[in-house]
């Protein structure tokens, strides 16, 4: 009996162990939400734990940085402490269950934090209520339905091949190349044998880029869903050795150099150590090995840019202090830095290339604005710090490129600016001639160089102009041929496509403004046409440019014209016209592209009673702005990753960006300060809701990191409580603007839909104005 007994405690016992553990296991199930403080920071990070048939499954989600879903290589439980580990990333989760909380710690990189994680639900981003169906956008898409000579997909289906690119020896020619899926693979072509082999296999996700490291590999970068928390990764040319690089989740990686004389290592930026600030490593590209290179531990004070020199030598930094000012050092003596120059952040002053033609070490290319209102190339001393010669300046213009060839010891070739197009000034004799043969045989349209080999025997040439999307050549120096290698749009014609010419005009208080107007055929045969006004992003330093742009020849193809200002605070015209924008935001900005329309309605080429209103974030954002300030104005808007309550975008920002909250505050509003607060509330649209009376379509990509899906949101829920009807298209796999073709055409098709609902047919003809 005893025995029986004993058997049937022990049974018993089991059972009661089981069940708990079965219980606990129930409860493990589900999305589990903490918050890790690293330097200061403050991440959140969501846990979901899945039941499968023999164990369990976990994804992880950063919310701060916008990333969700990352699988986790292993979840294990062992009586009641779950164990989940991400292997690439280094990542260890280890915690035990307390109550309804789980007490554990998180491990990456050797180093350990407190992580307690408490039951939530799985949300997606944003609220998932508001979304219009892909029903409703489907039939809102298919108002557009005119007899076009071109569809959407003509204009925004990516290219069939594309990115073109030499080996560093000239022996193979890389590029992209689309399938049946819309898939773009990239592809290596033996230039003597005709033999092509797929080198970058592109999934799910996209390559974001690519380039050569040297004559046997090639790095691409790839990010989550639009997260752009970037990853690198080297491959050999046919598509093995395949290696991330950067193997840390929730972290950026940008490449910053290319080590033309180590094949075996390559410089990149993480901000792994602190979401907040970048710091730069040293990369072996065959073993992922990397060195640290500098510690960027200043937060208050943290380092903006790097410069290193052809052998990977850091040689100097730039420093922000205090949030708005920049002090910027140089390497009198190997690792010694000290201030060459202490500038205000609105100041231009930045090493483009060391000048390796002589001997001396110190000798450097600038860019600077500080003796002049644009900025300019400057030879210059930096041990002394001093101007050893001012090399080229525009004064109208910013100075945006030189280059320099390796081959010919160093020799200066050219300078380059924008102007109302692309200006290339020839230096060299060698050049020159160069300049002239390319000039002849593209004569009307820009050439760009995109490629060349290090022996300069063969250049990769791209052609583009207003009507031709872009065509690669290949110039052979030794035959002096020329060679078409590929049309990247083949299926639109140069004939049917729209001019855009540069126009300039004066701003009502009297300041000078250039920009861009893409006239429909129709137009130039007198009619007046519907115009969209398109504001471009950034705000600050960005610029409209001549070249073809499919967004423009779309619409132009449906009869519509664009206007394109490059309003106060734009670049590439100089500090004293870029700083007249600052504050100025949602106020003279507006009122600059308010006048360019005025301008063209003036010329006789546009509809007054037919003005659009579109663009895509800084541009999303004058959208809904333009709409409340001018509400009369327009007929209808489209924004599209827009801002909408400058409040919660100051909030909501990167961390990688929050080092540079006070120049954004500089550039854009305070609200510590009392008169900008109320600024700011007279130009955040969610405080001016009542103004819009014109109807309005909101796009935007759940994932973006720069504007967060709530600005999108906060719109369209306020709009629809007054009853408008407002589409509403979000996608859950992008970010800040769609890269994915598919959702792309998506939008485009929706956009025409609205457009054709709310602007309708050209208006009678009427003659246009001298």
């Amino acid at each position: 009996m005893k025995k029986n007994n004993s058997k049937t405690k022990v049974i018993l016992v089991i059972a009661f162990l089981v069940c708990t553990m079965q219980g606990f296991a129930q409860e493990i199930v589900g999305s589990w939400k903490g918050t890790l403080t690293v330097q200061g920071t403050e991440m959140p990070l969501v846990f979901n734990i899945s039941k499968t048939d023999d164990g369990y499954t976990s994804t992880m989600d950063s919310p701060s940085q916008g990333a969700t879903d990352i699988p986790m290589d292993e979840t294990t439980l062992s009586g009641d402490e779950l164990t989940i580990v991400f292997k690439q990333a280094g990542i260890k989760y280890v915690g035990t269950m307390d109550t309804a909380k789980m007490q554990g710690t998180f491990f990456q990189s050797g180093m350990e934090f407190p992580l307690v994680l408490e039951k939530t639900e799985k949300t997606i981003p944003g609220n998932p209520k508001l979304p219009t169906s892909d029903e409703a956008l489907a039939k809102l898409a298919s108002l557009d339905n005119g007899n076009y000579k071109y569809t959407v997909e003509d204009y925004f289906a990516r290219p069939k091949a594309s990115t073109f690119r030499f080996s560093p020896d000239g022996n193979f020619m890389s590029y992209r190349e689309k399938d049946e899926n819309g898939k773009r693979h990239i592809y290596v072509k033996d230039i003597a044998t005709g033999e092509t082999k797929r080198a970058i296999e592109e999934k799910e996700e996209l390559v974001r880029g690519y380039g050569w490291i040297n004559n046997n590999r090639l790095y691409y970068s790839m990010d989550k869903g639009g997260d752009e928390n970037y990853h690198i990764y080297v491959v050999d040319l046919d598509g093995g050795n395949l290696k991330d690089i950067t193997p840390f989740e929730g972290v950026q990686a940008q490449f910053t150099d290319l080590l033309k004389d180590d094949k075996d290592h390559i410089i990149v930026q993480l901000n792994k150590n602190n979401p907040q600030v970048f710091e730069p490593y040293k990369v072996n590209v065959v073993t992922g090995e990397m060195k640290q290179l500098y510690t960027n531990d200043d937060i208050a004070n943290p380092i903006a840019g790097y410069n290193f020199d052809k052998d990977g030598n850091l040689k100097g930094f730039t420093k922000i202090r205090d949030g708005v000012e920049q002090d910027i050092y140089y390497a009198v003596e190997e690792g010694k830095f000290e201030i060459l120059k202490s500038l205000s952040w609105k100041d231009a002053f930045s090493i483009v290339f060391f000048d390796y033609s002589t001997e001396y070490p110190h000798d450097a290319y600038v860019v600077s604005n500080l003796e002049s209102n644009t900025s300019e190339i400057l030879l210059y001393d930096l041990k002394e710090g001093k101007t050893i010669k001012k090399l080229f300046n525009n004064p109208e213009y910013d100075v945006s490129d030189l280059s320099i060839s390796r081959k010919r010891n160093w020799e200066l070739d050219y300078f380059a600016y924008e102007g109302e197009k692309e200006v290339v000034i020839p230096v060299s004799k060698y050049y020159k001639k160069l300049h002239a043969k390319f000039e002849k045989q593209f004569d009307g349209k820009e050439y760009s160089i995109a490629d060349y080999t290090d022996d300069e025997s063969q250049y990769l040439i791209y052609v583009t102009s207003d009507k031709l999307y872009g065509k690669y050549f290949s110039y052979d120096v030794n035959k002096n041929e020329f060679k078409e290698l590929f049309n990247l749009m083949p299926q639109l014609k140069e004939n049917d496509m729209a001019e855009m010419r540069p126009i300039t005009f004066k701003s009502r208080d009297g300041i000078t403004l250039h920009g861009y107007i893409t006239l429909p055929k129709a137009a130039l045969n007198g009619q007046k046409v519907p115009v969209i006004v398109n504001p471009h992003g950034g705000p600050q330093g960005i610029r409209d440019s001549w070249g073809f742009n499919p967004e423009t020849q779309l619409f132009a193809s449906r009869g519509y014209a664009t206007l394109q200002v490059n309003f106060r605070i734009s670049g590439g015209y100089g500090k004293e016209f870029l700083e007249s924008g600052f504050k100025q935001i949602g106020r003279k900005a507006m009122d600059d592209v308010e006048d360019g329309l005025q301008y063209v309605i003036d010329q006789g080429w546009v509809d007054k009673d037919k003005a659009a209103i579109y663009g895509g974030s800084h541009g999303g954002y004058a959208v809904l702005r333009g709409l409340t300030k001018t509400p009369d104005l327009y007929a209808c808007g489209v924004d599209y990753v827009g801002v909408s309550n400058l409040f919660t975008f100051m909030k909501t920002i990167p961390p990688y960006w929050k080092p540079y909250l006070k120049i954004i505050k500089e550039i854009w509003y305070d609200e510590d300060i009392a008169e900008e607060k109320a600024i700011m509330e007279e130009v955040s649209p969610v405080y001016q809701i009542d103004k819009i009376k014109k109807p309005l379509f909101v796009v935007q990509g759940a994932n973006d990191p720069r504007v967060n899906i709530d600005e999108s949101d906060q719109i369209v829920s306020a709009l629809r409580t007054k009853g408008f009807d407002v589409p509403y298209m979000v996608k859950y796999d992008e970010g800040h603007g769609f890269g994915k073709e598919e959702n792309r055409i998506e939008l485009y098709k929706a956009m025409m839909g609205f457009y054709a609902k709310h602007l309708g047919k050209i208006a009678t003809p009427q003659p246009i104005k001298d």
